[in-house]
């Protein structure tokens, strides 16, 4: 099978791959929407032979196959899989970690932080732009009938990863929580925290994601390229603060205006992977009382959770997507996506 790699500094490949066959505890899926989500853009950019480096993750063995928001329909199924866990035709999506499966957190659904090391799949393991995938059962989470294969693909990290940092904020229908960033991640926490109830107040120095977090709940909207975000929502906040706000850019004066825009009390949480932020404790933290939570990204019963909340809800994830594209043009594709101007894209096979 044909499938992408990525070779860094902005360069990606086709490669030949073998058909995959499913081992003890396998299943093969055929992939029928993979998403491209921001995490991507460390290893198209990323020098060259140095990408999971750039992501603490080691070195890789060999080209890797990229992607890692994988959605499609179970192909086959190894020896050694109940059918309750996986059957041909199974509609489902993919935790695309693999933890040693015996630990605390691999028993509860955390294998990303497994004890004894993982594997993340589109990075130190085979992803899913690609016909096909091969994994785990255990990895596996069903997506609900009424869900599509592109929704699924955004649930399997950039939709699910924002579910995650909204259940670690512990966000109700009568918080305003503030927004840094609107890509993918920003956007679908713009989305779901709306559903929730919560007021929503989106940041970007985009004015077209600004429009689009409008489209998708946001009560209120700034620009932090033209204006003082943290005076900003406490205009918009009585004076006080968000009680929540959350940093989907990874950018180390977003994260700081995180911190310092929630109000006495509050809780922020920082989600966007990179980068380093330099805050001044005690007027920042100590002396507001604010929590500082880290979230990366979710387990399988929160991505399962995610799912069945937007099936319920009937949520509208597919808008994320401004583009689908076949997988052979996925050199057009990163090269847009690299611009971080535009919304989400997903490959549709």
């Amino acid at each position: 099978m044909r499938a992408v790699v990525f070779l860094g500094e902005r360069e990606l490949d086709f490669l030949e791959f073998p058909d995959p066959t499913p081992g003890l505890g396998e299943v093969v899926l055929e992939i029928k929407a993979s998403g491209m989500c921001g995490s991507d853009l460390k290893f198209y950019r990323a020098p060259k032979g140095g990408a999971t480096a750039a992501l603490g993750l080691g070195a890789l063995s060999g080209p890797v196959i990229g992607g890692h928001e994988p959605c499609g329909v179970v192909a086959a199924v190894g020896a050694g899989v109940p059918e309750a866990r996986a059957r041909v035709g199974d509609r489902v999506m993919v935790h695309h970690y693999k933890g040693c499966g015996v630990c605390k957190h691999c028993q509860v659904g955390w294998s990303q932080l497994c004890a004894e090391g993982v594997v993340v799949y589109g990075a130190t393991g085979h992803g899913a732009h690609a016909p096909y995938m091969k994994v785990p059962a255990s990895t596996l989470v069903p997506l609900p009938d009424e869900l599509s294969f592109e929704t699924g693909a955004a649930i399997s990290c950039g939709t699910g990863t924002a579910w995650g940092a909204l259940k670690r904020l512990d966000l109700s229908g009568s918080d305003t929580i503030a927004i840094f960033g609107q890509g993918p991640v920003g956007l679908s926490a713009t989305q779901l925290a709306s559903a929730m109830g919560a007021r929503v107040i989106a940041l970007d120095t985009e004015p077209q994601r600004l429009e689009r977090a409008k489209a998708f709940g946001a009560a209120a909207v700034v620009n932090p390229g033209s204006n003082d975000p943290v005076a900003a929502i406490k205009e918009l906040t009585h004076g006080e603060g968000a009680h929540k706000t959350l940093d989907c850019s990874g950018h180390p004066m977003a994260r700081a205006q995180a911190v310092r825009s929630v109000r006495t009390w509050g809780h922020c949480c920082f989600v966007g992977e990179g980068e380093s932020v330099t805050l001044d404790v005690s007027p920042d933290l100590l002396r507001r009382q604010v929590t500082l939570h880290g979230s990366w990204t979710f387990s399988t019963v929160g991505q399962a959770e995610c799912a069945q909340f937007v099936a319920d809800r009937k949520i509208d994830v597919d808008g994320l997507f401004t583009h689908r594209w076949k997988l052979e043009q996925a050199r057009a594709a990163y090269q847009l996506f690299d611009r971080q101007t535009s919304g989400k894209g997903v490959f549709l096979m």
